[in-house]
């Protein structure tokens, strides 16, 4: 996740941060006994009631599921619930922490998906790292839920277990750490381009880091527009003659290979009119004063940018960070919500390549006529946002034929 209103580090007393829980702290006393709990949305105020809730009154509505599976959408949860899977080796900014520690990670991405998408999500923690065990727990737990939500698995295992999913499945599954990020990042940058006068596919457009959030962002840039982009990892600039990238990194190389530029980051921020930090890497000032004027830089690691955003202002146009206490907070939680309440909404099948375009999109005409250098996306208490993706997702969806 690029930011779930976590707050940065920073923010929390960081003079408590490893020291353990203590009495005074309010936020180990938040998480006491967890977040989350399960209530009943049904009365059992007596015999009748029980009857129908339990049996023998519940052994009607087994049967009817069972001469018409399609009806379970009706009569149970599952047409309003997500699964929240992880195996807890990509948590925040902690890394392969493992599942337990994960689990209140998971917990408040179910609190995000109630609060702001009215969509109940049950936090599943696995204690496997094997893609194959992943698959097949998911596989077998998923006729309890409408849609999987993938979180905090380490790349590049998590684009295998996406895509398999993605083919057993006949529910949303979708991978929020790539796709909510993404979503996000290109809604705030067809906002910073428009306002600096500059066009999708004339940008010059830089993104450090090729892992699960790069990848994705790189490719629904790409299915927006951009035409000039260059992602950087370690070993520099994804080109097709190196010999050391995986099999994504290789045809990521590919895709991006109409810019035609190679090298280092500094090589390639020269002349750049867009800085995406996806990495967690410190970037040289000296790097980002060689990129073009009125430059847009988001820096997106949490709780240190790549680029600090009073550094970024001498050289940038628009800036944007991954945290809660600058502008422009490239926040998750924009997205999945909303493009969940819309999937379920209609009973979609899967998420396209256009239904994420088009939750972007919504999210980026949010904005309207109040665009300004500090308001490129729209913040996520503005009560607009979940409804507005929801309805471009689910008429995408229908519009798709991607409907049940």
């Amino acid at each position: 996740m690029v930011a779930d209103l976590v707050p940065p580090v920073s923010d929390v007393a960081p003079e408590l941060i490893g020291s353990g829980p203590m009495p005074h702290d309010a936020t180990f006393a938040l998480h006491e006994r967890g977040k989350l709990r399960t209530t009943s949305t049904v009365p059992l105020r007596d015999e009748h009631d029980l009857a129908m809730a339990y049996t023998p009154g519940v052994a009607r509505v087994c049967e009817a599921i069972a001469d018409d599976p399609a009806l379970a959408a009706t009569y149970t949860w599952t047409s309003n619930t997500v699964a929240v899977v992880t195996d807890g080796t990509a948590v925040l900014g902690l890394g392969d922490i493992g599942p337990s520690a994960a689990m209140p990670v998971m917990e408040g991405k179910a609190v995000l998906f109630r609060e702001f998408g009215g969509v109940d999500a049950i936090p599943i923690c696995l204690d496997t790292t094997n893609p194959d065990e992943i698959v097949d727990t998911v596989v077998r737990m998923a006729p309890s839920f409408g849609g999987i939500n993938l979180e905090d698995i380490a790349a590049p295992r998590c684009f295998e277990i996406e895509r398999r999913l993605q083919e057993r499945l006949d529910i949303p599954v979708f991978h929020d750490d790539q796709h909510g990020t993404a979503i996000v990042v290109l809604a705030a940058l067809r906002n910073a381009l428009r306002l600096t006068d500059r066009a999708l596919g004339d940008a010059r457009v830089v993104i450090s880091g090729a892992g699960a959030a790069g990848v994705a962002v790189a490719r629904i840039l790409l299915a927006g527009g951009v035409r000039q982009l260059a992602v950087v990892d370690r070993g520099g600039v994804l080109h097709a003659g190196r010999t050391d990238l995986n099999p994504v990194k290789l045809r990521l190389a590919e895709e991006t290979s109409g810019w035609g530029i190679s090298g280092q980051l500094v090589d390639a921020l020269d002349g750049a009119d867009v800085f995406i930090g996806l990495s967690g890497g410190q970037v040289p000032e000296a790097a980002v004063a060689r990129m073009a004027a009125d430059a847009v830089v988001f820096g997106l690691a949490n709780p240190t940018p790549e680029v600090h955003p009073d550094i970024a202002r001498r050289y940038a146009r628009v800036v944007a960070t991954g945290r809660s206490d600058y502008p422009n907070q490239i926040n998750n939680v924009l997205a999945f919500p909303g493009v969940f309440r819309g999937a379920l909404d209609v009973g979609a099948r899967r998420i396209s390549e256009g239904m994420k375009l088009a939750a972007a999109t919504a999210l980026s005409q949010l904005v309207g006529d109040d665009l300004d250098a500090s308001y490129v996306i729209p913040s996520p208490f503005d009560e607009r946002v979940a409804s507005v993706v929801a309805e471009a997702v689910a008429r995408t969806a229908r519009a798709e034929g991607l409907v049940r």
